[in-house]
């Protein structure tokens, strides 16, 4: 990612489990087995269906429960997935490229769920920076780079909203074959009858 800042006490920075309001408050543990069909998740992060669709396809953003095996397959978005989604669609929103943005998921993709929870992403509308710190936000805000941020932690609280409201689907529940799908049971009734 674009200038991504350091961490580490010796640069006299503030450790990361005490922030303040900005990066802090606990995040709940997630449930990595329940997931969220395409409907749902671009309801929660904003998008239309053929922009997860091709996100999907082109690899910025894949689903981690079930992906698309064929015709009549769901794909299954977890709830980090969807909170990456919101992220990429607040970055689109403000002007970034579909290529920093591209590297600034890359990035994302290698933190834990904690992590993400920690970082603001700063925007001058070019180049996609990742703060841990308020004093990293203040260095770069005071340096004229950043133009927006994107605290995660609160995207995280408004997709937990937003999915509060929403159908989920467990895994093990799901049919991973697409015979019970709603495409599928159309194709069956069709040539049944």
């Amino acid at each position: 990612m674009s200038g991504t800042g350091e961490t580490g006490d010796a640069a006299g920075r503030v450790p990361q489990r005490a922030q303040g309001l900005l990066f802090g408050d606990e995040l709940p543990d997630l449930d990595t087995t329940t997931g969220y069909r395409g409907p749902t998740a671009c309801r929660a992060a904003g998008i239309t269906y053929r922009q997860l669709d091709y996100w999907a396809r082109t690899g910025l953003v894949e689903p981690t429960i079930r992906t698309a095996t064929g015709s009549g397959t769901q794909r299954l978005y977890s709830f980090r997935d969807i909170l990456v989604l919101k992220v990429v669609k607040r970055l689109l929103d403000t002007g970034v490229s579909l290529q920093q943005i591209r590297t600034a998921v890359a990035h994302l993709r290698e933190r834990g769920v904690d992590d993400l929870a920690q970082i603001t992403l700063m925007s001058d509308g070019a180049s996609v920076y990742e703060c841990t710190s308020a004093d990293e936000v203040f260095d770069l805000v005071q340096g004229g780079q950043g133009v927006f941020g994107i605290a995660v932690g609160r995207v995280w609280r408004e997709v937990e909203g937003t999915l509060a409201a929403l159908p989920t689907e467990r895994l093990e529940d799901s049919p991973t074959n697409g015979a019970n799908d709603e495409l599928a049971q159309r194709r069956h009734a069709r040539t049944a009858g």
